[in-house]
């Protein structure tokens, strides 16, 4: 039995150390440094190898070590004898909480607006908006979803949110399934997307539910690249249907150097920073799990493959 790291973008060595001190007595090997492939049988990756399982005919769990697992999923076969499992931490779920709260604040009072000015040397005041004023439209009620969305509404927003069921928050409202979603859209002053990555969902964000949204809306991606036709963010940007956008998730990552993402005036970019894992929570996580495994017992935060989250 042994564990092995596979992470493509990510640095492994803080993962590795922290293993290895958890589980001193433990095989754990690094990817692609594995001395007997068939005693591999717990995994722990990020953004893995196109179909690199394959070389491991014996793995029983596959543990993502960030929320999504799409990174698993759309670039591996995954057999029937093989749980994949998820990091569910609240610190991720708060820091995506303060990212976004950080950028709904700075479109409210103009911050965007101002370091254009101050680089015109232009000294002109604009009106502002008040929390009180706005909606905030959730596409996504999970986990972190639910989290964000109770938290904006504590502090004075109005705040809806859509998912597959009907989700019970404090002060939410909860829009569900493909006949609620022209409703939800309606009255949004910000649409963030929160969404896991799945065939159901990938390019939601396109042209038909932008036209839905009030004129001047504001989008927010922090779910995933694939959940955003880019071409119909320009455009929509462009015809000035929507007032600007702040993207955290790409198609392509890094994004590449000529993108026209990155010279758009109307567009504002972070390189998927909105809520980075915590490697001594998550290793607390991780070991649990391995040793739930290693008694045989149910492990924590297990995917649903037929769902994608």
């Amino acid at each position: 039995m042994s564990i092995l790291l596979i992470f493509e973008n990510k640095n492994v060595e803080p993962w590795e150390k922290a293993l290895k001190e958890k589980l001193p007595n433990t095989t754990i090997e690094v990817y692609p440094n594995i001395k007997d492939k068939d005693v591999v049988d717990f995994v722990i990756c990020w953004k893995p190898t196109k179909n690199v399982f394959k070389q491991f005919p014996n793995i029983k769990v596959i543990q993502s070590v960030g929320a999504a697992v799409d990174h698993i999923t759309s670039t591996q076969t995954i057999n029937n004898n093989s749980t994949i499992t998820r990091i569910v931490d609240e610190r991720l779920s708060n820091d995506m909480w303060e990212f976004l709260l950080a950028i709904v604040l700075s479109e409210l009072k103009n911050t965007r607006t101002y370091l254009k000015q101050q680089a015109q040397n232009a000294w002109k005041q604009q009106d502002y908006r008040t929390i009180n004023d706005m909606t905030i439209s959730i596409l996504g009620l999970g986990k972190i979803g639910g989290y964000v969305a109770e938290k904006f509404a504590q502090i004075g927003f109005k705040v809806k949110g859509w998912s597959n069921s009907k989700k019970q928050i404090s002060k939410v409202t909860s829009y569900h399934g493909e006949n609620e979603f022209d409703s939800f859209l309606n009255n949004s002053n910000f649409l963030i997307n929160l969404l896991p990555l799945t065939d159901q969902t990938k390019g939601i964000l396109n042209k038909k539910t932008f036209q839905k949204l009030p004129k001047d809306s504001f989008l927010i991606n922090v779910g995933r690249g694939e959940h955003l036709v880019e071409d119909d963010l320009i455009n929509s940007l462009d015809d000035s249907k929507l007032s600007g956008a702040f993207l955290d998730v790409f198609l392509n990552e890094p994004l590449p150097k000529q993108h026209p993402f990155w010279k758009h005036a109307k567009i504002q970019i972070t390189p998927h920073v909105a809520s980075l894992t915590n490697v001594a929570t998550s290793i607390e996580q991780i070991t649990e799990n391995y040793n739930r495994f290693l008694k045989k017992e149910k492990l924590l935060n297990v995917v649903s493959l037929k769902k994608g989250y």
